[in-house]
């Protein structure tokens, strides 16, 4: 190939690689928060990365994101064929951006066949086409569970997410958290309540949720922009800045609900919240992990009751590393019926981006094998072999080298991938049906019988006895 045309084989701006520390890293948590949802009942389902473009631009679903549209490339010989759905407007194609929205589309498609309500976990990868950054990303794993019902959905279901986040970051041992809480009703209720027009509600709502990343003075700014005055401004700052103990501003909460005008639609979102807040406490989650946050409104149009956003106590600069909250309208829309979700999502991706930069996790080795059964000499393969087959059927991940090097070198290819243990035979031990058992992290070299070798890996790896 000449000098010329030489390929640009980096990867596209904003689509990740994850090297084997790194996705061992990625399913290792995937595998946690799996475990979790699980033991709630969730019961997986994937969608298509492809979605028909008008399912994810329904009534307003598509909210900020930028949606990949999908197009067919033809060859430079088939240029004379036509993709007819591709062209028919009305099957446009393209990526999903998130997985609610699916979700939806695929509760119309399967509704006769599934039971409800339905709770399903999903982990699949979405695209949006925003502007490629340090922690964000145009394509990325997401780890979503949501809870839809017919018609009704109990306000326990809302309560099951902050107990369900706290397990999860909890396993994963990545520090304080705190998951905020708040009702859209009681946003809507206090807009409703000041004179806002219903036209601007939705308009306020979305200022209000970029409060943490633009200022207070911005979100006056931009409040004023739509019409809304300087006194309603500084009653809505005032009121989004109303905090305390989780009772204390509850008790707020209700008392303003006696003294605003027009306050039935504020009144049930402060009811359904302390529903919410009783049912999290029932299931055992300490108050020092969640709170009432008035400013978390979450940015989409479709969420109509409780919210939640998490954060990283002391790395709040991360933005909120798992989110979500209650919708109505968004399955219904597509079948004309009333059925009501709630759900979770964490962007994983994201989140291991950011949690690996900050230093609060790590990645893991490159490979998940624990031993390696190094080359002594070549006649003696079938004796390593027998050896590996023998540590893999106790449990063991095993490397067994098929090349013949310099034992030093070995030892280090071994050390270089984070494998402890080097099994050593050579013609004297083979005779003996003995082994070396090489200790890499502390440099020790034990003599073990091979008919114990599984045995004593495990004890050293303090990996319990199957059976």
């Amino acid at each position: 190939m000449a000098k010329t045309d030489k390929i640009n084989f980096s990867t596209p701006s904003g689509f990740p690689e994850f090297l084997p520390s790194e996705k061992r890293l990625e399913l290792y948590l995937l595998d946690t928060i799996r475990r979790v949802y699980e033991s709630y009942g969730f019961t997986p389902i994937e969608t298509p990365a492809v979605e028909r473009l008008e399912v994810l631009q329904a009534k307003g679903n598509q909210g900020d994101n930028i949606i990949y549209g999908i197009d067919p490339i033809l060859p430079p010989n088939r240029q004379a064929e036509k993709d007819k759905a591709g062209e028919n407007g009305s099957e446009a194609r393209a990526l999903k951006f998130d997985q609610t929205v699916p979700l939806a589309a695929y509760i119309a498609r399967h509704l006769n066949e599934l039971t409800f309500p339905f709770a399903r976990y999903q982990m699949d990868i979405v695209f949006r086409g925003e502007r490629a950054k340090d922690g964000r990303f145009r394509q990325f794993r997401q780890c979503d569970i949501d809870v839809i019902g017919r018609r009704e959905l109990s306000l326990l279901y809302d309560a099951q997410m902050p107990a369900i986040i706290t397990e999860i970051f909890e396993a994963i041992n990545i520090g304080d958290f705190v998951i905020r809480i708040n009702n859209r009703k009681i946003l809507t209720g206090f807009f409703q309540s000041l004179g806002v027009a219903e036209t601007e509600i939705k308009s306020c709502i979305s200022i209000i949720d970029n409060l943490e990343k633009i200022g207070e003075a911005k979100v006056k700014q931009e409040l004023e922009k739509i019409g809304i005055s300087l006194e309603q401004t500084q009653k809505i700052i005032d009121f989004i800045k109303i905090e305390g103990e989780i009772d204390e501003v509850l008790d707020k909460l209700k008392h303003l609900s006696q003294n605003l005008p027009d306050a039935e639609q504020f009144s049930l979102g402060v009811s359904e919240l302390e529903t919410v807040i009783a049912g999290v406490r029932n299931l055992g989650v300490a108050d020092k992990r969640f709170c009432i946050d008035l400013s978390i409104a979450r940015g989409l149009n479709y969420y109509t009751g409780t919210v939640y956003e998490t954060t990283l106590i002391g790395h709040e600069a991360l933005g909120s590393i798992c989110s979500g909250g209650r919708y109505e309208e968004l399955v219904g829309m597509f079948i004309g019926e009333k059925m009501p979700g709630v759900g979770i999502s964490i962007g994983l991706t994201r989140l291991i981006s950011r949690l690996l930069k900050a230093g609060i996790l790590n990645t893991l080795s490159a490979t998940p094998a624990q031993v390696v059964v190094v080359n002594m000499q070549e006649d003696l393969m079938p004796t390593y072999l027998k050896v590996s087959q023998q540590l893999r059927q106790s449990g063991i991940n095993v490397i067994t080298n098929f090349e013949k090097r310099q034992l030093g070198k070995q030892f280090q290819a071994a050390d270089k991938q984070g494998i402890r243990f080097c099994v050593i035979i050579g013609a004297d031990e083979a005779a003996a049906q003995k082994s070396s058992l090489k200790d890499l992290q502390t440099g020790e070299q034990v003599e073990v019988a091979i008919a114990d070798l599984a045995i004593e890996v495990k004890r050293r790896l303090s990996i319990p006895e199957q059976g």
